[in-house]
C-alpha cells in the first residue's frame, strides 16, 4: 500500500497525474514533462520532494557515527554545511546514497532516498555505537524543492538576504516563510541553481501554494517525477537503484570524490581497497535511431561490454542521451559502442559527462 505525501490532496487538486514511486504517490507531470522540464532550465519549477526520508543523529558520538556509516568525512564541517555521500556495505557496494547536514557539533540532520528509507534506517541502528540516536522523523517532514535559474529571484519575495544560503550544499536552519518555521537548503537534483524547503508535514500545502502565487510572475510551475528525471539525467547525477545498488561501487559509478581513503576506517573501506575498478560509469550520446533506455545490453561489434543504466530523449538537448556502465577501456569519449535495445542494435557513442551544464547548451 503506498503513502500519500502531505500534498497529495493538492496534486489531485491540479489534475497532476499520480503513479506510484519508491513507496509513494506521486505526480508523474502535470502539464507535460517537457514543459515542465523546460520551465526548470528556463525559468523555474516546484517539486514535491516529501517522499525522501529525514533522520536525525544526536549525541557525542554522533561525528563518529557519521564517519563510521559513511564513505566521505564529516569532521571539517560548519553549521549549516551539508555533504553528499554514498554509503557502503561491507563489500564496498552501495546501501544509498544521502544527504547529511549538520546542524551544530553533535547533531546532524540526514536525507535518504525514499525507497530506502526503511532499510537505510535499520542499517544506521544496526551499526550505531557509543553515545549516538538515530531517530526516523520522515512523517513529521515534507520537502519542497525550488528550481530554476529565475528561483532565488522568487525566494527573495519572501525571505530576506540573510535567510538565503550563499553557497551550494549549504542551508539556513530556523527561518521563518510567512510564521512556516523552514530549513532553507541551496541543493537539488536537476543541474540547476535552486532551493529545498523542509517543512513541518502541515505547513506543506500551505508553503506550496504561496510558492506557486510568488512565482507566477517569473513563469513558476509545478513539476512531476518525470520532469525530475529527465532533468537530473542531463545533468547526470546517479539515482539509486540505477548508477549505483548493493552490488555497484561508488568508485565504478564515478563517486570516488566522495570516498575518503584516507580515513582511519569506514564500512566497505577494505573491500573498495581491494576491489579492482574494472568498470567506468560513462555518457552515451545516441548517434542512431532510438532511445536506449536502462538495463539495455551494450556492445562492441559481437563482445558484451556493459548495460545502460538510464536514458531517455533529453528535452533541452534534443538527443536520446544514456548513463551506462562499460569495461574500463570503453571509457574514453568518442568510443563507438552498440545498444541492444528490444532486438535491434542501436548506435551510440561514449561522451564526457554531465550532458548538460547550468549556462552552456550543447
Amino acid at each position: 500500500m503506498e503513502r500519500k505525501t502531505p500534498l497529495y490532496d493538492v496534486h489531485v487538486e491540479s489534475k497532476g497525474k499520480i503513479v506510484p514511486f519508491g513507496g509513494y504517490l506521486l505526480p508523474v507531470q502535470y502539464q507535460g514533462v517537457i514543459q515542465e522540464h523546460m520551465a526548470v532550465r528556463t525559468a523555474a519549477g516546484l517539486f514535491d520532494v516529501s517522499h525522501m526520508g529525514e533522520v536525525l543523529c544526536i549525541g557525542k558520538d554522533a561525528l563518529a557515527n557519521l564517519n563510521h556509516l559513511l564513505t566521505n568525512d564529516y569532521t571539517t564541517m560548519y553549521d549549516g554545511q551539508a555533504r553528499y555521500s554514498p554509503m557502503c556495505n561491507e563489500n564496498g557496494g552501495v546501501v544509498d546514497d544521502l544527504i547529511v547536514y549538520k546542524v551544530r557539533d553533535n547533531h546532524y540532520f540526514i536525507v535518504v532516498n525514499a525507497a530506502n528509507r526503511e532499510k537505510d534506517f535499520a542499517w544506521m541502528k544496526a551499526h550505531a555505537f557509543g553515545d549516538a540516536v538515530f531517530t526516523d522523523i520522515s512523517d513529521e517532514v515534507a520537502q519542497i524543492a525550488l528550481q530554476g535559474p529565475r528561483a532565488e529571484e522568487i525566494l527573495r519575495k519572501l525571505v530576506g538576504e540573510e535567510d538565503i544560503p550563499e553557497k551550494y550544499y549549504s542551508c539556513r536552519f530556523h527561518r521563518r516563510i510567512a510564521d512556516m518555521d523552514c530549513i532553507i537548503s541551496r541543493t537539488g537534483y536537476t543541474g540547476e541553481d535552486g532551493f529545498e524547503f523542509y517543512v513541518a508535514a502541515q505547513e506543506a500545502e500551505k508553503l506550496w501554494k504561496l510558492l506557486l502565487e510568488t512565482g507566477k510572475e517569473e513563469g513558476l510551475v509545478p513539476c512531476g517525477l518525470g520532469a525530475r528525471d529527465t532533468l537530473r539525467l542531463e545533468a547526470a547525477m546517479p539515482l539509486y537503484g540505477h548508477e549505483m545498488d548493493d552490488e555497484i561501487s561508488p568508485r565504478e559509478t564515478g563517486l570516488g570524490v566522495f570516498v575518503k581513503m584516507d580515513k582511519r576506517e569506514f564500512i566497505g573501506k577494505e573491500a573498495l581497497e581491494s576491489r579492482e575498478v574494472a568498470r567506468k560509469r560513462v555518457g552515451l550520446k545516441v548517434t542512431g535511431r532510438g532511445i536506449i533506455r536502462e538495463h539495455m545490453e551494450l556492445f562492441d561489434g559481437e563482445k558484451k561490454i556493459g548495460i545502460s543504466t538510464s536514458g531517455t530523449h533529453c528535452p533541452y538537448l534534443g538527443y536520446p542521451a544514456a548513463m551506462a556502465l562499460v569495461e574500463k577501456e570503453y571509457a574514453v569519449p568518442g568510443t563507438k559502442v552498440q545498444a541492444n535495445v528490444r532486438g535491434r542494435k542501436v548506435e551510440a557513442e561514449v561522451v564526457a559527462l554531465p550532458f548538460y551544464r547550468k549556462n552552456a547548451k550543447g
